[in-house]
């Protein structure tokens, strides 16, 4: 899934800086239910990306049964961490 696609999907736009709080959190929630939702492991995995960008992410232990997706929401967490950091 691309990024872009999915901002302008669920945000209406790709620069979410555009938005005021009111359509951040509309276009959380819509992401939120297509995150449950979805059962497509790898399209789970964007929308799970796409929270964490908005620190909205669960933690990957709750989000993720199999553990291959866990360790990789995992690796994906520390990794935007130490970036951030920088």
């Amino acid at each position: 899934m691309d990024l872009d696609a999915l901002l302008h999907h669920y945000f209406g736009t790709d620069d979410i800086d555009t938005l005021d709080e009111g359509a951040i959190e509309d276009a959380r929630q819509r992401v939120e239910i297509a995150f449950g939702t979805e059962r497509d492991s790898g399209r789970r995995f964007a929308l799970w990306i796409l929270l964490h960008a908005i620190g909205a992410a669960p933690d990957p232990a709750i989000a993720f049964k199999d553990a291959k997706d866990r360790k990789a929401a995992e690796d994906y967490a520390w990794a935007a961490g130490r970036i951030e950091r920088r």
